[in-house]
């Protein structure tokens, strides 16, 4: 059912993925240019790949255990994500090429917390099916 939370989260999560990317930057170089998600190629393939994943699982809604694994795996990509990012910020030192990280850099964890509040609900409304499948 499309009126559930979990569609609502799942809408969160690509709204983070694919919109609030142009609006916040990932990390300012030291010639002064904001760089943002669409700027770096892998980055910006890996938030679409994720606001897709997402978009995919709201249309899943009939088959739960898809939904569920399809979460999952946005979650996992989300951190390969974030470590990237976490890589990148800790590997170059501060002037050489990122020199003032964006808030941009926290947006998968965002993505992740909604993600995480959609499996969750998710998983409750199949343990809700499977205990009044139990009465029958």
């Amino acid at each position: 059912m499309l009126q559930r939370i979990q569609t609502l989260y799942l809408l969160m999560a690509a709204v983070v993925s694919v919109g609030l990317i142009y609006v916040f930057e990932l990390w300012t170089n030291p010639e002064g240019e904001k760089i943002y998600a669409h700027d770096v190629n892998y980055v910006f393939a890996i938030f679409l790949v994720s606001a897709f994943f997402s978009i995919l699982s709201i249309s899943r809604f009939k088959n739960r255990k898809s939904q569920f694994m399809l979460g999952r795996l946005n979650i996992i990509l989300n951190f390969i994500l974030l470590g990237v990012f976490v890589y990148q910020s800790l590997n170059l030192s501060g002037e050489t090429v990122v020199s003032e990280k964006g808030i941009g850099i926290f947006l998968p964890i965002v993505s992740i917390v909604f993600l995480a509040l959609a499996n969750k609900a998710i998983k409750k409304d199949e343990d809700l099916v499977k205990s009044v499948d139990r009465l029958r």
